[in-house]
């Protein structure tokens, strides 16, 4: 057997393996057999690590990307079938892809250029709101989503003016700063709903209302949140796609010159100040339009789905996951939203735990789960 079709064999039943146990943890509703499945599967990840089965896992998928990536999204699908009639597994899945698309944005800033950003709340709730404010009016929906992500880069870039006028810790408190503001300024907007927030219509694409089941036949109907979960899927591939090229090409050269060291960059006529605005602006367009889609998706909308706890929930992922590393994302953020909806008992205590694993992670991982290897420099379009 050559090594190639080794390989194969290897990503194919990682992905049954990875579909079985995202069925059965969704499945599932006693605590004890949750936390049961959960020890079973971490015994596993250790044993396996101390083997050196990880790192052997880790070579077979790096050398084929293409098939894994191939294999996640099949994984995906069959998931998603599988709980094509259930509306709460459809929506948590789809409140993933949405988180994704947003820390997709905050990677670029912190992982891929070391911007700072503490607002993304903020940038997702921009998004919310543009999808409320255009919902109603005759622009199509499906515009509205780009219109959202355009709302949040136009608001960010005046953001980043301050922010480059200060650095490290000096900076993060400015989009602190920002965040606080732009939920006291929605609370006391009577224009925008104020405190009570605004309804936001459903999306309707081509005529297709994603608010409705979707009816097979008589006997099969299938919940409406596939809809959002499909159009969200599209969206999480080409945000990864975009992640993707922009980091393998000559503006992710730019933009890890810039996150290593500033001085060294400036030297060699790299122009910092026009990077950190092209990180913040595209990662903040990312947010928003993710922010406009879960918007239309819920319906509804106030100011405190914007509160700053919610912003370090998405610094917590990004984190988790290891900064500038897009599969650790896509990790910390099924377990950042998926843990405390299926572990009740924790449900309440979350933001303890998320504080407590974050200082865990940064005092014994810092690199994330999932942490992004060096730098691969393809030229082009190639890989």
């Amino acid at each position: 057997m050559t090594q190639s079709l080794k390989d194969k064999l290897v990503i194919l039943l990682l992905a049954a393996l990875g579909t079985a146990f995202m069925v059965t943890f969704i499945a599932i509703e006693e605590q004890t057999e949750i936390f049961a499945l959960l020890l079973v599967a971490a015994a596993l990840i250790v044993a396996a690590a101390k083997f050196g089965v990880i790192k052997a896992i880790s070579q077979c998928l790096s050398r084929n990307e293409k098939l894994m990536n191939g294999a996640v999204i099949a994984a995906v699908l069959v998931v998603v079938f599988w709980f094509r009639e259930d509306h709460f597994p459809l929506l948590m899945i789809a409140t993933v892809m949405m988180y994704v698309i947003a820390c997709f944005g905050l990677n670029m800033q912190f992982g891929y250029t070391g911007v700072v950003n503490f607002a993304g709340a903020a940038f997702f709730g921009i998004g919310c709101y543009t999808a409320a404010v255009l919902g109603d009016t005759s622009v199509p929906l499906l515009m509205v989503i780009a219109l959202g992500g355009i709302a949040a880069a136009i608001i960010g870039s005046i953001l980043i003016i301050p922010v480059l006028r200060t650095r490290g810790h000096y900076a993060a408190v400015v989009t602190i700063a920002f965040g606080l503001l732009f939920r006291t300024f929605l609370e006391v907007n009577d224009t925008l709903g104020g405190p009570q927030g605004l309804r936001v219509p459903g999306m309707n694409l081509f005529g297709w209302d994603f608010n409705s089941n979707i009816e097979i036949s008589e006997n099969i109907e299938l919940s409406f949140y596939m809809n959002y979960v499909i159009l969200a899927l599209i969206m999480v591939i080409l945000a990864f796609v975009l992640m993707r090229r922009i980091e393998r090409s000559w503006i992710g050269l730019n933009f890890d010159a810039v996150r290593l060291d500033e001085t060294a960059a400036a030297c060699f006529g790299i122009d910092i100040k026009r990077w950190k605005i092209t990180a913040f602006t595209l990662g903040n367009f990312l947010a928003g339009t993710a922010g406009a889609l879960y918007a239309m998706m819920l319906g509804f909308i106030a100011p405190s789905n914007f509160a700053f706890s919610d912003s370090l929930i998405l610094v917590s992922i990004v984190l988790l996951g290891g900064m500038g590393s897009l599969w650790g994302t896509i990790l910390a953020a099924g377990l950042v939203v998926l843990l405390p909806e299926k572990l009740q008992a924790i449900q309440e205590y979350r933001f303890l735990i998320y504080a407590i694993v974050m200082i865990l992670i940064l005092l014994f991982r810092p690199q994330g789960i999932l942490p992004r290897g060096l730098r691969a420099y393809i030229p082009g379009w190639r890989g």
